[in-house]
């Protein structure tokens, strides 16, 4: 039995999420008053899917709850399709989106910080919420798929949605800087167009790397017990 049950853990983690998500918003950067605003991050963006992803999670426990005993067809099917959306979402979106996330902004920060996350930035953010929007999204991610047994969809279906992200975030970028003339990110500006076509090209098999990673994970974790008990019949 757990020490903690997992329906708890989900909200506590949602509730985490949504105190990130507000006081990130409430910061006066100047970053957020350009165009784009605070979309233009990826950072953000995963800090709004995991919040969704979570709260999906939260509504299915207390669905469950509510429906315990219920004989209603109707609502086990409605049921069975909210479980579906967060089984996707973990493969497709929270799970390698915020991974990527932790990797690439640790790695680049760790290389040269000022490529990604320049000094000037920890006079607007506490490293209490650096840490939770670059480092508590992968441990979260991994308690909710080390409690919870997901679905996988296909790997050829979920790596072309998880590229199809990928590269819908790219072309915002280009975006962003076709408006603004900056990029978003200081390391697109130190490279040449070239070197950003490798960059981003790399990206998207880091990204597609994660899913994988992230459906080996799923089975690992919960393939293994049954694994064991059939050597032990």
């Amino acid at each position: 039995m757990a020490l903690i049950p997992s329906q708890v853990l989900r909200v506590a983690i949602l509730l985490s999420y949504f105190s990130i998500l507000c006081h990130y918003k409430a910061l006066d950067m100047p970053a957020h008053q350009t165009y784009g605003g605070s979309w233009k991050f990826l950072t953000f963006i995963d800090l709004v899917i995991q919040a969704v992803f979570f709260g999906l999670c939260v509504l299915i426990d207390v669905s469950c709850l509510l429906t315990k005993g219920s004989d209603s067809r109707e609502q086990e099917r409605q049921l069975k399709k909210l479980i579906g959306l967060r089984d996707w979402m973990l493969a497709v979106l929270a799970f390698p989106v915020g991974a990527f996330v932790v990797f690439t902004f640790w790695s680049l920060y760790l290389y040269d910080r000022d490529l990604v996350y320049p000094r000037l930035l920890d006079n607007f953010i506490p490293q209490w919420l650096n840490h939770g929007m670059h480092t508590t999204v992968l441990p979260f991610i991994i308690i909710e798929m080390r409690t919870t047994n997901h679905r996988y969809p296909s790997r050829s279906s979920g790596l072309v949605a998880v590229c199809c992200f990928g590269i819908a975030y790219i072309l915002w970028t280009c975006w962003v800087h076709q408006v603004t003339g900056v990029w978003v990110y200081p390391v697109l500006e130190r490279i040449t167009p070239l070197a950003r076509v490798v960059f981003f090209s790399v990206m998207m098999v880091v990204i597609g790397v994660f899913y994988t990673l992230g459906e080996i994970l799923n089975s690992y974790i919960w393939e293994k017990p049954h694994t064991e008990k059939v050597k032990g019949e």
